[in-house]
């Protein structure tokens, strides 16, 4: 699967999700996007968008675009706190449908 991480999510995620083609929004030059270009964007490339943003889903309408979202509730967006979560997300990842948000919560 092909996901796109957040700006507010640490580029180290990507080592929690082998086998998945994983990039920042940072290396698509894609930083200071705001979410609706984001999404758009990345759906043209992605199946995926990751974030710790937990307004995200309430801002956006994603139905109707070729991406899901996964939103990562954790405590910090910092790696220490997002890594126990990453197990939740590679099963959330596998049973992903484009247009749907998916809530992994700790």
């Amino acid at each position: 699967m092909r996901v796109l991480l957040d700006e507010c999510v640490p580029k180290r995620v990507r080592q929690e999700l082998p086998g998945h083609a994983v990039k920042t929004v940072v290396e698509m030059g894609w930083a200071g996007v705001k979410n609706g270009e984001l999404l758009r964007r990345a759906a043209a490339d992605f199946d995926c968008f990751l974030t710790v943003d937990r307004n995200l889903q309430f801002q956006q309408n994603v139905v109707g675009l070729k991406i899901a979202v996964v939103v990562v509730h954790a405590r910090e967006n910092d790696f220490a706190s997002l890594r126990p979560l990453m197990r939740k997300v590679q099963t959330a990842l596998e049973r992903l449908k484009p247009g749907q948000v998916v809530d992994v919560k700790g």
